[in-house]
């Protein structure tokens, strides 16, 4: 039987994504309330500019004092959307301590101090749930920490930056420099006007310690997640993956070492074969691929990010905490059992592709080949091209061949791809290539992954 009463909802922040939450609300109240066992009714709206015109909003509900609205104590649940570490963090324990759930999207506040927000909610008994945080529409934060309680999670791999994405894809497929694809992106509305967020990985590398720490039951902080972005990412760089049967995403990579032990969480271009479910995720889609001891291989794939995919996971948690408010319980809190220690990059076992300029002279490759074994990083390939050939043909050079080169005196690009190795003997490889005389530049590094 549905209970009279209605459950009281405040939403903090009404932009792209509060706004569309408020419309779904509004235009499936019955649906809602059906699902839900009570009506849901939107108690109050705290905004920065109350002057401004917002469609389908009552005015009277509109408020810039969000401190009031959370104490009110006939709240209950309160919906976070305006991001940022403050005043969403002292927003949401308020919350708490007057009796109200939270449903968030807060991915920064959550990798930052997550751990202290459910420590919050589990003092005053209220549910804390952000599946918007993560994947946008995609379900994924429940699925992790519920339907996969029972398995053991080894690896979660994937693309959770819409904007990055859809660049590396413009790039792949038209050619296109970093910059002019990144244009392409912002007149799109997938970059905002300061894309640093998403272009330096800092949103991608949140989404990682949140999904690090409910995979493998530990405590992950931003801080502990290796992060490079794409913006030294080149046209040349995309034709040489093409070359290999590869093309470049901006991975999110949480893995168990071997001995599970340690947690490594990290966020950076690699170079993905095209056979992998993830090459074929294109324009500003994510997905996630999870690797589970006994469910085997799993990918989630949806839009990512938006105003309506983004809303759409905030009232999923919001149907699943008004049920456990009106059943008097709450849902899972945060599980930290095992305490992982997370590994520094230094340590993770990985590929790389190297491209050098080098001269264009008998023995270059013996020297380089030299740095790689003294490092004791084993070569897979090696592709070598004079920038003086007539033809502009690449000669591939098994390991412990002749040392064939191509052209006469000048410079030339060798592009080296190594076995698996930890990414600290990788990273000394380069540096002491650096060092050597007929190495005239290192043009990029990229690891490769997936395989």
């Amino acid at each position: 039987m549905m209970r009279t009463r209605p459950l009281k909802v405040a939403l903090l922040g009404c932009g792209v994504v509060g706004s569309e939450v408020v419309r779904i609300m509004t235009t499936h109240a019955d649906d809602l309330a059906a699902r839900i066992g009570a009506p849901v009714e939107l108690a109050g709206v705290a905004v920065r500019r109350p002057s401004k015109v917002r469609e389908g909003i009552d005015p009277a509900l509109i408020t810039t004092d969000a401190t009031a609205l959370v104490k009110r104590g006939d709240i209950d649940v309160v919906v976070e959307v305006i991001g940022g570490i403050e005043p969403a963090r002292t927003l949401i324990t308020t919350a708490f301590e007057h009796g109200a759930s939270v449903v968030s999207a807060n991915k920064a506040l959550l990798a930052e101090d997550g751990s202290a927000l459910h420590a919050a909610a589990g003092k005053h008994g209220r549910d804390l749930y952000y599946e918007a945080a993560v994947a946008g529409a995609i379900p994924l934060v429940r699925p992790l920490r519920e339907s996969l309680a029972g398995n053991k999670v080894n690896r979660v791999l994937g693309i959770v930056n819409g904007t990055t994405n859809f660049i590396l894809d413009k790039m792949d497929s038209s050619g296109a420099g970093y910059s002019e694809a990144l244009d392409e992106a912002t007149a799109l509305g997938y970059a905002e006007a300061d894309p640093t967020a998403d272009v330096e990985g800092f949103d991608a590398a949140a989404k990682a310690a949140i999904l690090a720490g409910i995979a493998f039951h530990t405590r992950v902080k931003i801080g502990e997640v290796h992060r490079e972005g794409i913006t030294e990412v080149t046209a040349a760089d995309i034709a040489s993956a093409r070359r290999m049967g590869c093309t470049v995403k901006l991975l999110a990579i949480c893995e168990r070492a071997a001995d599970g032990k340690s947690v490594t969480a990290r966020v950076h271009p690699a170079m993905i074969p095209l056979s992998h479910p993830l090459a074929s995720v294109r324009e500003a889609y994510n997905a996630v691929f999870v690797e589970a001891e006994a469910a085997g291989q799993l990918m989630f794939y949806g839009p990512g990010a938006g105003g309506a995919p983004t809303a759409s996971a905030v009232l999923g948690d919001l149907v699943a905490v008004c049920r456990n408010k009106i059943g008097g319980t709450t849902g899972p809190g945060e599980s930290a059992y095992t305490r992982l220690p997370v590994s520094p990059m230094g340590e993770v076992v990985t590929r790389y592709h190297i491209s050098l300029d080098v001269a264009d002279k008998p023995g270059v490759l013996a020297q380089v080949a030299t740095v790689f074994a003294e490092q004791g990083v084993s070569i897979d390939t090696v592709r070598q091209q004079s920038r003086h050939s007539s033809s502009g043909d690449e000669v591939a050079i098994e390991q412990g061949g002749g040392g064939r080169r191509v052209g006469g005196d000048g410079e030339a690009s060798l592009v080296v791809v190594t076995h698996r190795a930890p990414d600290a003997a990788l990273s000394g490889t380069v540096e002491a290539l650096r060092k050597l005389d007929t190495v005239r530049g290192v043009a990029s590094i990229m690891r490769v992954e997936g395989e």
